[in-house]
């Protein structure tokens, strides 16, 4: 059910835009009441922005293991989500309208003051719960420094995972390829976070 009120109201909000739709028409078109959508989504966000949960729980389980470095943990973390956006993209029977529809969906969040809010927000808390997860493998306070810098960076690579979709898809549809020119800017970021800025930075 979840998924079908996400996936519904994304189809509302490509449509419409977010101002246009209310959550009584996912619900009616669910055919469920107004009531169960917000037992699902706190908020219209929420509703709209969906994927942000997913990749919740994904940081929660991937950084609390010790075992694995937290940059390849976030580098798994994000493989798969691109693998699922790409692998949606290579199953769809209309690639150019898929392609337009996602490309779309960015836009509509860029012009969507609530949106790019929930979105900020909702980073916030992802930087927090890194930070938390970090300081646990080292004994620190969540607080310190090391725990708030290292959680802002890894975080960041979900901003060059994003920001390279969005420009290749400009210029590609083939998902095999597109997923190879984020994956390799995607590395060449995290690179840059294991190596350190006085390492790596080009002179």
């Amino acid at each position: 059910m979840r998924r079908q009120l996400s996936d519904t109201a994304a189809r509302l909000f490509l449509r419409h835009g977010f101002d246009a739709f209310r959550v009584t028409d996912v619900a009616d078109a669910c055919g469920v009441s107004e009531k169960t959508v917000f037992n699902y989504f706190p908020t219209k966000e929420s509703l709209v922005l969906d994927q942000f949960e997913s990749t919740m729980s994904a940081l929660r389980t991937g950084l609390a293991d010790a075992a694995v470095p937290p940059v390849r943990a976030a580098l798994r973390i994000l493989d798969a989500e691109l693998a699922a956006m790409t692998a949606g993209l290579a199953a769809s029977g209309d690639r150019d309208s898929a392609i337009a529809d996602y490309r779309r969906f960015g836009e509509l969040i860029d012009a969507t003051p609530s949106l790019r809010a929930y979105q900020s927000d909702t980073m916030d808390r992802f930087v927090a719960v890194a930070a938390e997860l970090l300081a646990e493998r080292v004994g620190l306070s969540p607080g310190d420094p090391e725990p708030q810098i290292a959680a802002t960076a890894l975080l960041g690579l979900w901003r060059v995972q994003f920001q390279s979709l969005r420009r290749h898809l400009a210029a590609t549809s083939d998902p095999a390829k597109l997923r190879d020119q984020v994956t390799a800017e995607v590395n060449r970021a995290a690179r840059l976070i294991e190596n350190g800025l006085t390492a790596s930075w080009p002179s």
